[in-house]
């Protein structure tokens, strides 16, 4: 027996996943990385921080064509660390909803999946050259 739903349609974020990930155009990796973000900020209400407090939300926003210009492998660990916090986030996030949806507190579970998130994409937007580095 599952211990969460695996409806994901919540404010949607599962249909941005969706359209991210069948999404063969160019723009697919910008599309991935927006629905990341709308998927952290919904996890940030849940645990009850501030989303953006920590990261610069203009490299936040610019991030998808800074990695794309810089490219090489710097663009390739970008890509599969979007894929792996997808990975993580779709499970993570269906499973704080089905928490609250019984009315139990999923703050501290939200926290701990919110820590994750964002040292992962602190990480993976410290792969963007800055003005004084090469």
């Amino acid at each position: 027996m599952n211990a969460y739903s695996s409806d994901f349609h919540v404010a949607g974020i599962q249909p941005a996943f969706d359209a991210a990930i069948s999404d063969g155009v160019q723009n697919a990796f910008g599309q991935q990385w927006a629905a990341l973000e709308e998927a952290g900020m919904a996890v940030a209400v849940m645990a009850g921080v501030e989303a953006h407090a920590a990261a610069d939300t203009s490299v936040l926003r610019a991030f998808p064509s800074l990695i794309e210009k810089t490219g090489g492998w710097k663009m390739e660990l970008a890509r599969n660390g979007v894929a792996d916090l997808s990975a993580f986030m779709q499970p993570g996030l269906a499973a704080l909803l089905a928490v609250n949806a019984r009315g139990q507190d999923a703050q501290p579970a939200a926290r701990a999946l919110w820590q994750e998130f964002s040292k992962a994409r602190d990480a993976l937007l410290g792969l963007v050259p800055t003005a004084d580095q090469p």
